[in-house]
């Protein structure tokens, strides 16, 4: 056994379950790529600065659980925490902006690093797709990219989630709520990390999970009773678009997110089945986060669906995706020249797109046979001398246990036929 181990809050993505990772993958990006949305990927490592201007001084992923580095050049860098602010540097970076075609839409999906206390549903490596759509401000946009992550987890099996829905207002009526809070805060039992986030941005105070603040913040007051006519009426538009759709949402007043730079449009997915840890996905908008890393003012809104979460999800529903199996056909050589013809035929049968084995090793038939059950074929190939010297194989349906000899200069048409 290796002395090594795969470090804490993290884990090793293999066989079969790892099949089921890639599906998830796929069929979450399925919509977005439907929608016009084209592939972007970036560096793993970006300047920190990138990340606590964007995702924000307050925010515990700044404070607490960037991985951060210095190069030997001196440069600060930090591995990626989120994907927004690194794509839209990108595309910045890029000029797609300046191409005449607005919203720039872009999805993407990798791997994100926080430290963080590592348990079931938090790791300090984690995977998720994500999707932006940069320069534009309509609500059909936002109700566009809910409905798309909607339906992703739809497209996956799942139900058993909710979508959380709220308004952070803008620069015009956020300025005047925040002063409320604050005043509202100043009156609470806080302690002195709390209060040092209230400063900077105390709406994240409404975003802490523990009970002890809770239960003092029952009688805050709710942005929503502070939005301009103009927010009000792109709240109301969004959630009119939603209903359309027939997207169910619910409305959670207090629904902040754990990033400075969400406007308007806010909203989480959370499973009820996954405990503590139940947000499965989320995004909005953020209108001024180009701003904020040196760019022009472009509007935009986006979200990022976890891969992790929504695998577990599936399990806590019991959802098992009708994957194809990775092998269609087992080739068993019984003997050398066997084995050269086989050979031959296995790697005839995969350039025709035919997802063929072979029993490699020295195998008794018994024991080849047992790794062709195992590997999920639907056929197995066998052949032997004399098999050869009739100028056939015989061809074995592993379901039915029916077997019939097959040309070997008709093998792959056969194969074909039987739509593999």
């Amino acid at each position: 056994m290796s002395t090594f181990t795969a470090p804490k809050g993290t884990y090793d993505l293999l066989p079969p379950s790892s099949a089921t990772f890639l599906a998830i993958r796929e069929r979450i990006a399925a919509p977005a790529r439907r929608a016009g949305y084209g592939y972007v990927e970036t560096p793993v490592f970006e300047d920190v600065k990138l990340f606590s201007r964007g995702v924000g001084e307050s925010t515990d992923i700044v404070t607490k659980e960037m991985y951060t580095l210095t190069t030997k050049g001196g440069d600060e860098l930090a591995l990626r925490p989120e994907g927004t602010a690194s794509v839209l540097r990108a595309a910045l970076q890029a000029n797609l902006h300046k191409q005449g075609n607005l919203p720039v839409k872009l999805w993407y999906s990798g791997s994100y690093y926080r430290y963080e206390r590592a348990q079931k549903g938090r790791y300090r490596q984690f995977s998720q797709v994500g999707a932006e759509a940069i320069g534009a401000e309509d609500p059909a946009l936002d109700a566009e990219l809910i409905i798309l992550a909607d339906d992703a987890f739809r497209s996956l099996g799942l139900r058993d989630y909710s979508l959380l829905l709220n308004s952070l207002g803008d620069k015009e009526c956020r300025p005047v709520y925040r002063a409320a809070l604050i005043e509202f805060l100043s009156g609470l039992d806080l302690d002195e990390d709390t209060r040092r986030r209230a400063e900077i941005n105390p709406l994240r105070v409404l975003d802490d999970k523990r009970e002890s603040v809770q239960a003092q913040l029952v009688d805050a007051p709710m942005l929503r009773d502070y939005l301009c006519e103009a927010c009000k009426a792109y709240d109301e538009k969004v959630r009119e678009l939603l209903t359309a759709a027939g997207v169910a949402f619910v409305d959670d007043p207090k629904l902040v997110r754990g990033l400075d730079y969400y406007t308007r449009t806010t909203f989480e997915f959370v499973h009820n089945g996954l405990g503590a840890q139940s947000a499965i996905g989320g995004g909005g908008r953020y209108d001024g986060l180009s701003e904020m890393i040196g760019g022009p003012a472009l509007p935009s809104v986006g979200w990022a669906l976890g891969v992790d979460r929504s695998y577990l999800a599936l399990e806590a529903e019991g959802v098992t995706l009708d994957l194809p199996a990775a092998t269609s056909v087992y080739a068993v050589a019984l003997g050398e020249e066997a084995k050269n013809v086989l050979f031959a035929k296995v790697v005839e049968l995969r350039r025709a797109g035919v997802a063929t084995d072979l029993a490699f090793g020295v195998k008794s038939i018994k024991n080849a046979m047992k790794s062709a059950d195992r590997s999920g074929a639907r056929f197995a190939l066998i052949a032997g001398d004399r098999d050869l010297a009739e100028g056939v194989v015989q061809l074995k349906d592993l379901s039915t246990g029916e077997q019939t000899p097959v040309a070997l200069d008709a093998l792959v048409t056969t194969l074909k036929e039987k739509q593999l």
